[in-house]
């Protein structure tokens, strides 16, 4: 697979330099420690976010019992925590302690559209708010020295102009860069994101700003970056499909007939390993929709690689189902992606 040598330019991003211009999407539920250990295998990317974590909890939250406020060592350098919150003085204290930890940065989710978060004032409802949306940027700003982030939609109406004010004034306010998803709020991904809303807020700003929307192949990305000016991609859904899609465009990784299988059984035992049996066959199960999803008949395979509700269940119908090298899709079929 031949891509341009930009995914591989170095990115600045604050005091940091990135190696990579591609980066992991936070996925509730799915970009937790254990699949991050396994993408972390692979390489190429330019850094990882967690899991979204409530401002209010991490200050007293233990990293080796939270479900998402949970790392490894070795990842720590280029991990970015993104965090969700209303008010300034609560982020600020998320910020000071995700720095201490030794944490590459911090991410401000402004995005998140579920309704159990937008009620309480989180995620894409500060959108509705600006001046405490930049309230929180800059508060954050004052807390830490390392990168942050801010990564938002376009707004809760069909127009790029509230995305491209609030992206001045974001890196007004001191962001380092700037990850932007071109949905309006309520649209959970019922209609195709608009690319042309990314060129309006990379043009807006002099700080770094990635594009996040159906990124599902690597001639994705490419004509993502291509038509929009992004300084990079973020990628979401299709990295918990096909992890190694960071590695394909950075170092030329061209993966073997047995990718799926394998990477499969290094989920399960990176998930068993780092969580209790009852959440990790959960989490399993969460990501298998984008495993099956792989696959020309992903819908039929996908209840075969559910079957049961032990880690040996799930390693023995691994290796039936993949074993058997079932006709891969040229692009994950996204129908299949429920997250």
């Amino acid at each position: 697979m031949q891509h341009p040598a930009f995914f591989s330019d170095p990115l600045s991003v604050g005091s940091v330099t990135l190696p990579s211009r591609l980066v992991l999407a936070p996925m509730a539920g799915l970009g937790h420690v254990a699949f991050r250990e396994v993408l972390g295998g692979f390489g190429g990317y330019g850094f990882m976010v967690t899991e979204m974590c409530n401002a209010r909890a991490v200050p007293q939250e233990s990293r080796h019992h939270s479900p998402v406020f949970r790392w490894r060592d070795e990842e720590a350098s280029r991990l970015v925590c993104q965090i969700f919150g209303g008010e300034p003085e609560v982020m600020a204290g998320a910020a000071r302690r995700i720095e201490a930890e030794g944490l590459m940065g911090v991410d401000i989710n402004m995005g998140c559209s579920v309704a159990a978060i937008c009620k309480k004032g989180y995620g894409a409802a500060l959108l509705k708010d600006p001046v405490r949306a930049v309230a929180i940027v800059r508060a954050v700003r004052q807390a830490v020295r390392c990168p942050v982030m801010v990564k938002f939609r376009s707004g809760w109406e069909n127009s790029p102009d509230l995305a491209v004010d609030l992206a001045r004034r974001f890196e007004d306010a001191g962001a380092d860069l700037l990850t932007f998803h071109p949905r309006i709020a309520p649209d959970r991904r019922s209609r195709p994101p608009k690319w042309a809303h990314i060129r309006a807020v990379a043009d807006a700003v002099s700080i770094p700003v990635l594009g996040n929307g159906n990124a599902f192949s690597g001639g994705d990305c490419v004509r993502m970056v291509a038509e929009t000016g992004c300084a990079g991609v973020s990628i979401g859904r299709m990295a918990i499909a096909r992890p190694w899609i960071f590695a394909q465009l950075v170092h030329g990784f061209e993966p073997d007939e047995d990718i799926f299988l394998n990477t499969a059984l290094k989920l399960i035992d990176a998930i068993w390993r780092h969580f209790e049996p009852t959440r990790a066959i959960k989490m399993y199960k969460k990501y298998l929709p984008y495993l099956a999803a792989n696959f020309v008949f992903g819908h039929s395979l996908w209840p075969e690689l559910a079957r049961g509700l032990t880690r040996e269940d799930m390693t023995e119908n691994a290796m039936r189902v993949l074993g058997k090298r079932p006709s891969v899709a040229s692009t994950p079929n996204a129908f299949l992606f429920t997250s």
